[in-house]
């Protein structure tokens, strides 16, 4: 018995210090809590004001080196310790550190995109390495980024970002967009975003992944209704819009990749949200945006509508003997930009974007928060700034506040609420086909 009983105790010995030794062997799963998304809102922030420095967002440059950029970011990281499904990078290097990896990976985008940028992001660089211990592991975080970088900005070379593309002006009709060059200042002949249907998508299939339903019949009761709205609450001087509708409509003009990139930094600050989720949210944030305004324009170009200040004026020529002629209408801002009108780039970005961070930031939808816009566009682009009293607005859900976006356009008075609803339903759809199939949760 005392022979067994020595056996036994031996064995158990045995196979404790065998599981000792290969629990030492395994690799140890990397604690991403403790990583802050921090980084991710600087690197965002440093290149969104590059963008709006250089050609203030008027070409999808801006959004497009975000959307490559956090992509890199957020490959890196998932080489590291695999959260996520990746987009471009399809490595693996465990002994990388994170910091070192993402800091690289925007760097080697933005110096890429911006190079005349090199001092300033040079400097932003070795401040984020020099947080990071020398060694194999910042050396290998070096090197993983340079290669995320690669990979994304090699998939996105020659994607006809700023492809460009002829209109062809069609004579006046009732419901075809017309020019209105003294209206939005710009030079005769011009047309604003046909190029950017053209543009390679990163999310969706083709820029006419999502076809919107035809807009009403200039002479069906729809029409009518919608028309008599803009009308009255759009006009420069109305009777019936509210102040508050007045303030969302003057303090959603600035631009949405400002907007949204501002709210999802200020919310991954104060909820302490970890480097791996944030980088994620910012990458389908910034990739759905830009999608959002390929499929729209393609939308907008395929139906060529016109817009409320043309509708107005224009009325007695219609067709439409509900729908009054006012030759002196104007909208709240005073400006209408020039591009066809439906669906509503602004509600699709807006959707879009409010959509991706309700399903990628933990919250749900229903989460309470303020946005702050501090100044927008008195009239039209390069118009004086005017400053917004309040800048804040608070919500009760993301998608409440895609809406209002979506619907501010309305009581500006540069679209109907058909182009409003159908940007937001359009938008909204992109957002929800982003999160069910790119950058998905690991099981």
């Amino acid at each position: 018995m005392e022979i067994i009983r020595r056996l036994q105790k031996n064995t158990l010995l045995a196979i404790i210090l065998i599981l000792s030794f290969l629990q030492g062997c395994a690799p140890q799963k990397k604690d991403i809590s403790v990583y802050s998304g921090e980084i991710v809102t600087i690197w965002n922030k440093k290149v969104i004001d590059f963008a709006i420095a250089e050609d203030n967002l008027f070409t999808l440059k801006g959004v497009r080196t975000t959307s490559m950029m956090h992509v890199a970011m957020h490959d890196a990281l998932n080489a590291i310790a695999p959260k996520y499904t990746t987009y471009a990078y399809k490595g693996n290097a465990p002994d990388a550190n994170p910091i070192a990896a993402v800091a690289q990976a925007a760097y080697d985008v933005a110096v890429d995109q911006f190079p005349d940028r090199k001092d300033e992001l040079d400097q932003e660089l070795d401040y984020w390495l020099s947080m990071v211990e020398d060694g194999d592991s910042q050396k290998d975080g070096i090197s993983l980024g340079k290669a995320s970088a690669n990979a994304i900005l090699k998939i996105r070379n020659n994607d006809t970002w700023n492809e460009q593309s002829e209109y062809t002006w069609h004579p006046m009709a009732p419901g075809v967009y017309a020019e209105f060059n003294e209206h939005s200042g710009t030079p005769e002949g011009f047309i604003f975003g046909a190029g950017w249907s053209k543009a390679k998508t990163f999310l969706l299939k083709s820029s006419d992944h999502f076809r919107s339903p035809p807009p009403p019949e200039i002479t069906s009761n729809d029409y009518t209704k919608a028309f008599n709205e803009v009308k009255e609450v759009g006009a420069s001087v109305s009777t019936t819009r509210t102040k508050d509708q007045a303030h969302f409509a003057m303090w959603w003009k600035e631009f949405i990749e400002i907007s949204l990139n501002r709210l999802a930094g200020d919310l991954v600050q104060k909820e302490g949200i970890d480097l791996w989720t944030a980088t994620r949210s910012f990458a389908l944030l910034n990739m759905t945006i830009y999608d959002a305004y390929v499929c729209v324009f393609d939308n907008k170009f395929f139906y060529n509508h016109w817009r409320p200040y043309t509708a107005i004026r224009w009325a007695a020529n219609d067709g439409n003997p509900n729908t009054d002629p006012d030759t002196t209408w104007n909208t709240l801002h005073n400006h209408t930009y020039p591009f066809p009108s439906y669906p509503s780039a602004h509600g699709s970005g807006s959707g879009s974007g409010m959509t991706v961070l309700a399903k990628t930031l933990g919250f749900g939808d229903d989460y309470a928060f303020t946005m702050v816009v501090p100044e927008v566009d008195s009239s039209g682009p390069m118009s004086d700034k005017m400053k917004m009293d309040p800048p804040e607005r608070s919500f009760n859900s993301f998608s409440k506040a895609g809406l209002e976006g979506a619907m501010s356009r309305l009581y500006l008075g540069i679209h109907f609420r058909y182009d409003s609803e159908e940007g937001n339903r359009l938008g909204v759809k992109i957002g929800e086909y982003a999160c069910q199939n790119f950058l998905k949760p690991l099981k």
